[in-house]
């Protein structure tokens, strides 16, 4: 894939931005994924300082096509001696302009290095702007499945304290100990302890969220979107595939084209330029006036750039296994979040089938029984807890797959492309 190519991916990335099922309708004080991801785009320091490297390598591209300054020379000679010479009656004074002219293409390679030092860069901003995204997006999905596990919680609590009434019937009856009361009363004190513990975990991620977005402190008081909806992500081969219009891989085009025109400076170093004079004289003695004309070329014995010229080759050779590397690094983060991704979707598949909607089903019936006598508190608080502990490893499985997504999104290069292919 080409580089336009790559950019024009990027571009529809960007604004299309993420999965449609991870955005809602804003409200107050609430910001949806699109709004946070658009905040951290316009506030990213890491994004501002590629776009300067940007401006740092088109200031260099610049001026490696600048020609080389033609030098200004007074000269005075034979003057303030002795005999014939006392004074400047003898005096012979030159004025000459020199300028050194660059043959075999020596300007043109810099050009060319320079040009490709403004690719690399341009191509990293890319890069960079995709980390952001990708960054944010993970930032955005943890607050929410923050959010999520807290209201679960809530509803586990208020499930236990549904018991309440219930349970103090009994106790009035005869039927049941009045221990049984303080047993409930600390079912629900733990889990208003892991509730809290959840709230301070939030507290962390709202703060990381603002930051990415460029806040010091979150100035919002929710996020909104969902994470119920999931769908068959593409193939791993087509992920691999994609990788390759990655903008870290792609850059290293520019990148090899850049030490190529290097290499290609230091082999055409040994080779001379010509430097050429041209000056007025003027005789004191005489009054006589004459031109003077000069070209200086220098011989290439003893430094013949060999030293460079191996260093050169070395870093163009370099450059396919760095690039070879790049690639195997992103070979293995997106197999990890691939297979968290598919590990998930199988995760849900169990949850959704079998344990969440058997833990309600055996939760309604042993509470049911309970005001009857037929079962105890410990296997009502027990099967209550196994459905919040079934629908809180639901939000996890859920969480863990958006935020796979966006992992594999941010390194295939294309998000909208992928996030239809996942909505399938």
């Amino acid at each position: 894939m080409s580089i336009r190519s790559a950019a024009t991916l990027i571009a529809c990335a960007s604004a299309l931005l993420i999965s449609p099922w991870l955005t809602s309708v804003s409200h107050s004080q609430t910001i949806t994924l699109k709004t946070a991801l658009q905040r951290a785009l316009a506030t990213s320091p890491r994004l501002t300082a590629a776009e300067r490297d940007v401006g740092i390598a088109s200031g260099q591209r610049i001026q490696a096509g600048a020609l080389i300054n033609p030098e200004l020379s007074y000269e005075q000679d034979n003057s303030f001696g002795s005999g014939h010479f006392t004074g400047t009656r003898s005096a012979e004074t030159t004025l000459q302009i020199s300028q050194l002219f660059e043959l075999f293409g020596k300007r043109d390679a810099r050009i060319a290095a320079g040009q490709a030092g403004v690719e690399t860069a341009s191509i990293q901003r890319k890069a960079i702007r995709l980390e952001v995204l990708a960054e944010t997006a993970g930032a955005f999905l943890n607050v929410l499945g923050a959010q999520r596990r807290i209201q679960i919680l809530d509803e586990q609590i208020a499930e236990i304290d549904r018991i309440t009434p219930l349970l103090q019937r009994r106790v009035d009856a005869g039927a049941s100990s009045v221990a049984e009361i303080g047993r409930a009363e600390v079912a629900s004190a733990l889990v208003k302890a892991d509730r809290e513990r959840v709230r301070s975990l939030l507290a962390t991620l709202r703060r990381e969220l603002a930051v990415l977005m460029g806040d010091a402190a979150p100035k919002f008081s929710a996020v909104s979107g969902r994470l119920d909806a999931t769908g068959r992500p593409p193939s791993f081969g087509a992920v691999i595939a994609a990788i390759d219009a990655n903008p870290q891989l792609v850059r290293w085009t520019a990148v090899y084209a850049q030490r190529n025109a290097e290499l290609l400076i230091a082999r055409l170093r040994p080779y001379p330029d010509v430097r050429v004079n041209a000056g007025w004289r003027h005789f004191n003695d005489t009054g006589d006036d004459a031109v003077r004309l000069g070209v200086t070329v220098a011989i290439p014995v003893f430094d013949q750039n060999q030293g460079n010229i191996l260093s050169a080759q070395e870093s163009l050779a370099k450059t396919r296994a760095e690039r070879e590397t790049n690639r195997n690094t992103l070979i293995v983060l997106a197999g990890r979040a691939y297979d968290t991704l598919q590990g998930s979707l199988r995760e849900l598949a169990i949850l959704r089938e079998s344990a969440i909607p058997k833990s309600r089903q055996a939760s309604d019936a042993i509470f049911e029984g309970y005001g009857q006598g037929r079962f105890t508190l410990l296997e009502v608080l027990d099967a209550q807890a196994s459905v919040a502990q079934a629908r809180l490893r639901e939000q996890e499985a859920q969480q863990n797959f958006h935020v796979a997504v966006a992992i594999i999104e941010g390194l295939v290069g294309n998000p909208f492309a992928l996030a239809r292919e996942s909505a399938r």
